[in-house]
């Protein structure tokens, strides 16, 4: 698989323009032809998943279950950006699919990636890779320029079920919608936003599904308040800080080892993702 380098310059025009406004796009990630060949892949998996719990694997948590996507989140392509910003050593936290399938209700609500995460710092950057493309129509993401220069805002709960986020979590302050920006990313693009910046998307009215791979960066001196060592993969560098258990590249073909590793780190990262939230409330997470 030929992956193609981003096409926006790196440097301190990159790394200036993420740090005063909490995002950055387009940046050229993948060719359209690799970025389909990845689409393929995950379509071939939500139909080949033996039940519901792997299915969610699939959706959930790709890089630790699909070997292709393990290879994507570590490749320069996506790393080469993050690294500019954040620094050599990078670790994957997590990776997830944002689909909504065409004329559905789905939607994103306003809200900060950081508030559940339950990291202690907030030096973190998602990649979001458009699988398809990401249109106004399609529900592209929507950013609030400036708005990781706040803290963490009060959210709350709503466990709406047309809402992708897990608690269907909002939040409790005013955004003024004139002030967002669309994020619109053609297939193979991606952007890059901070865990503070303000987001949120609206339902997809086209007539294709809408694919981005969030894949979450942090520095390995990072750690969970918890102190549970929830499951990351090292995407770039080294690990000097040993605050994560590091997976190794996944089998494929739905190995039970695999399966086995997925179900472990959806337990590690349940209790907190819903930290505080009534149990009447939670979505399985597998």
């Amino acid at each position: 698989m030929t992956v193609l380098s981003h096409s926006v310059r790196i440097g301190s025009s990159l790394a200036d323009a993420f740090r005063r406004d909490g995002y950055v796009y387009p940046i050229r990630a993948l060719s359209e032809e690799v970025a389909t060949s990845l689409r393929r892949t995950l379509e071939a998996a939500e139909a080949a998943a033996p039940d519901a719990e792997v299915k969610s694997m699939v959706t959930g948590l790709p890089h630790l279950i699909l070997p292709e996507f393990y290879d994507i989140v570590r490749d320069p392509a996506l790393t080469g950006p993050v690294s500019e910003i954040m620094g050599e050593d990078l670790l994957v936290w997590g990776c997830s699919f944002f689909t909504k399938e065409a004329h559905t209700k789905n939607f994103v609500s306003w809200h900060q990636d950081l508030t559940y995460w339950g990291l202690d710092d907030t030096d973190q950057i998602t990649a979001w890779v458009a699988l398809s493309p990401s249109t106004v129509e399609s529900g592209c993401m929507r950013f609030v320029p400036g708005s990781h220069l706040q803290k963490i805002v009060p959210h709350k709960d709503t466990f709406d079920p047309d809402n992708l986020l897990t608690r269907g979590q909002e939040v409790a302050v005013e955004v003024k919608d004139e002030n967002a920006i669309d994020v619109v990313l053609p297939t193979g693009k991606m952007s890059l936003h901070h865990g503070r910046v303000f987001h949120a998307s609206h339902p997809n009215r086209s007539d294709d599904r809408r694919i981005g791979l969030a894949v979450r960066y942090i520095k390995p001196s990072m750690r969970q308040t918890s102190g549970v060592k929830t499951i990351a993969v090292l995407a770039r560098g080294e690990d000097r800080f040993g605050n994560f258990e590091l997976a190794e590249r996944p089998t494929g073909g739905f190995a039970d080892a695999d399966i086995a590793r997925c179900r472990e780190a959806f337990r590690r990262r349940e209790g907190i993702l819903y930290e505080g939230a009534k149990e009447s409330g939670r979505r399985k997470m597998a």
